[in-house]
C-alpha cells in the first residue's frame, strides 16, 4: 500500500526481541510450529521494526524504576541494536531507531541524565548529544543499515535530561539539545527523517505547549510522531477523534505526523485488532500522504512473562517459555496484502 509520499509504514517495536530469545523464550505458529518472530510480524503484514536506544544501559537490562515496579529494558545497547537490526534489514524491512538519552526507558514521568554525564553543564551535555548520536549512527552506517526514521528523544512533552532539558525550567536549552541530535543524525544519514515523540495525540494541553516553544525556538524536525494509547488514558478508540487531533497538529505545525507507539490489552485481541485498524484509517485519512505510518509496542509480548506484567503486548504464554501471537496485528495484512 502506498501514500502520497512512499509506502505507509505497519511497524512493531521489538526492543525486547533479543532479551526474551537469551532467556529462552520462543514463538510459535497457530500449527505450534517454532517461528522468528521478527519474520513473524512480517508475515502479519509489518513492513518496518523500530529499536530503542539507551546510552549505558545495565548489563543485566532490568531496572528498578520505582521501588514497587521493575521493568525489563531489552538489549538497548548500541551494538545490541546493530545486531537485532541486521536481522530486520535480511528481511527487507525498514529500521526505526528512537535515541532516548539516558540509561533506561525515558517517558513523560522519568527523563533521568545518564550517569556518566551527571556533572556535565548544558555545554558539555549538548556536545554529548551531537557525539552519542552520531557515534552511534556511525556504526549502523558500518554495519549496512541505514534507518528510515530515527527519533531524538522519547515521549518529550516535558522535555529531557531533568532537570537540564526540562520544558518547564530551561525551555529554549531543550531545544538546543534536540537540535543537537537533528544535526548529529543528518550528518551521518541526510536522507533519514527525524521524528519529534510526544506522548498523548489525544492530549492537546500536553503536546502543544512543547511543540509550541520547540518550533518557537527554532527546533528542527522532519515529522511529529505520537502514542496513542487509550488503556492507559482510558478512553475509547475512536478513529475519527484520532483523525482529528493528528489534521490539527499536522496543519498547526506544517509537519507530516505518524503513531510511533500504539498498544491494547492483551486479552482482548478483538479490541486490540480495532485499535490498529482506527490507527491506520486516521492516518491513511490525511490528506497528501501527510500521515507516514503506525507502530504496535511491543507485540512479542504477554503480561505474564513480564516483570512489571505490561498488559499491552500482542502474544499469549502458551507454556513456560512458549509464547504465540494474537491475531491483533493480522490487521496490518489487510493493508499490506503479500
Amino acid at each position: 500500500m502506498e501514500t502520497g509520499m512512499d509506502r505507509m509504514a505497519l511497524g512493531a517495536d521489538l526492543g525486547w526481541v533479543s532479551q526474551l530469545e537469551q532467556m529462552g523464550y520462543t514463538w510459535v505458529d497457530d500449527d505450534g510450529r517454532a517461528i522468528d518472530p521478527i519474520q513473524a510480524c512480517r508475515d502479519m503484514g509489518a513492513n518496518a521494526v523500530r529499536f530503542r536506544i539507551f546510552v549505558n544501559p545495565p548489563k543485566e537490562a532490568f531496572w528498578q524504576k520505582r521501588e514497587e515496579e521493575r521493568c525489563m529494558l531489552g538489549f538497548c545497547d548500541t551494538q545490541s541494536v546493530i545486531d537485532a537490526a541486521r536481522r530486520v534489514r535480511d528481511l527487507g524491512m525498514d529500521v526505526m531507531l528512537g535515541f532516548h538519552y539516558s540509561d533506561h526507558f525515558a517517558d513523560p514521568e522519568i527523563q533521568d541524565i545518564p550517569e556518566e554525564w551527571k556533572n556535565d553543564d548544558d555545554e558539555a551535555l549538548t556536545a554529548r548529544i551531537y557525539t552519542h548520536t552520531r557515534e552511534s549512527l556511525l556504526r549502523f552506517r558500518e554495519a549496512g543499515i541505514e534507518p528510515k526514521w530515527i527519533q531524538v528523544g522519547n515521549e518529550i512533552n516535558n522535555g529531557i535530561m531533568w532537570p537540564k532539558g526540562s520544558l518547564k525550567e530551561a525551555p529554549a536549552q531543550l531545544v538546543r539539545f534536540l537540535n543537537a541530535g537533528y544535526d548529529a543524525v543528518k550528518d551521518v544519514f541526510p536522507e533519514c527523517q527525524v521524528i519529534t515523540h510526544m506522548a498523548g495525540v489525544n492530549s492537546e494541553e500536553w503536546c502543544v505547549p512543547f511543540l509550541d516553544n520547540f518550533f518557537a525556538n527554532n527546533g528542527k524536525t522532519d515529522l511529529i510522531g505520537f502514542s496513542y494509547y487509550p488503556y492507559w488514558m482510558q478512553f475509547a478508540s475512536d478513529a475519527t477523534a484520532l483523525q482529528g487531533w493528528l489534521t490539527m497538529y499536522e496543519q498547526r505545525y506544517g509537519k507530516p505526523v505518524m503513531i510511533v507507539e500504539v498498544g491494547a490489552e492483551d486479552a482482548d485481541e478483538d479490541g486490540s485488532r480495532e485499535t490498529i485498524r482506527h490507527c491506520i484509517d486516521a492516518v491513511r485519512a490525511l490528506p497528501k500522504g501527510r500521515g507516514l505510518g503506525v507502530f504496535y509496542w511491543e507485540p512479542e509480548v504477554s503480561r505474564e512473562i513480564l516483570p512489571d506484567h505490561y498488559p499491552l503486548g500482542a502474544a499469549r504464554l502458551l507454556s513456560d517459555h512458549t509464547l504465540q501471537f494474537t491475531k491483533a496485528m493480522t490487521v496490518y495484512r489487510e493493508y499490506n496484502p503479500a
